[in-house]
């Protein structure tokens, strides 16, 4: 659960309090008050998520808790760890990339390098397609249809899909085919720059990587480091720009309309309308 913490964990939490309290002086438990816990948590709140911020207290109130029992605390200490509100939805609101930044991302990538050619070709796909990771890494060659302007997608399940294939992702596969990509019997589309060369690890982390090294050269300071939040922001933008649930489904290929249905909860603009107001507001 969110508030579970391992013992390891809590050790380390319950230390760090106990060095922020009292340095390198000798440990006096009667002289810890309320305002110490509660300066402690502030200051681990500005630093961490609310879910890690939830483990830290429940490791705190755990260590006062067996204090107060071995008498060396009050019971009123316990009570002083604040409490941390960790808002969630189900499922939870999707983790989206701006379409600046994502833009920043694929900038970011040089041109006149073989990684660069490849990273450009991945993050377009990512971005215009919305594929998983996982699909990128199972793209063949053979499922450009340079004829038809179609990409063969292959999903999570047995299940193959045909996508159209936009006019920049074309051409930017092109440019890594033609001067990017070494040459290899692997027959994946994107392969490793270094020998060797062969298509990236099933269940590795490849693509992430290629997302994560964009983000640091354009220098966005992204929430989410995942190649996922392309897949999200694309459905965002497609919401926006005026398209359906069930069309943004189809191109996302969700089975199930309830995977789709999350994004109408981003669409603020839209549910801004639907909003009563408050009582007694102005409006």
């Amino acid at each position: 659960s969110a508030g579970a913490v391992t013992p390891d964990y809590g050790h380390t939490i319950v230390r760090n309090f106990l060095v922020d309290r009292f340095g390198s002086r000798s440990i006096d438990l009667g002289a810890v008050v309320a305002s110490d816990v509660q300066a402690f948590v502030e200051r681990q709140a500005r630093r961490l998520r609310s879910r890690a911020l939830k483990q830290v207290v429940s490791a705190l109130r755990a260590f006062l808790r067996y204090a107060s029992y071995r008498g060396e605390v009050g019971t009123s200490l316990i009570g002083a760890v604040p409490a941390v509100a960790v808002w969630t939805t189900t499922p939870q609101l999707p983790r989206a990339i701006s379409a600046e930044h994502a833009q920043l991302a694929i900038e970011s990538c040089d041109q006149n390098s073989a990684v660069g050619r490849r990273d450009r070709a991945i993050l377009l796909v990512l971005a215009r397609l919305g594929l998983r990771a996982g699909e990128v890494i199972k793209l063949l060659l053979e499922d450009v249809d340079w004829e038809g302007g179609h990409l063969r997608i292959r999903g999570k399940n047995p299940h193959e899909c045909l996508m159209p294939l936009p006019v920049d992702v074309g051409r930017a596969i092109t440019a890594y085919l033609k001067q990017g990509r070494p040459r290899t019997d692997d027959r994946h589309l994107f392969v490793r720059t270094r020998a060797p060369f062969r298509g990236f690890i099933r269940d590795g982390d490849g693509v992430g990587s290629v997302v994560r090294n964009a983000l640091e050269r354009a220098g966005v300071d992204a929430p989410h480091k995942g190649s996922h939040q392309f897949r999200h922001a694309l459905a965002v933008r497609m919401l926006q720009e005026g398209a359906s649930i069930p069309e943004i489904g189809e191109l996302l290929r969700h089975r199930s309309p309830l995977s789709t249905a999350i994004y109408a909860k981003v669409d603020i603009v839209a549910l801004r309308a639907l909003a009563l107001p408050w009582p007694g507001s102005a409006a």
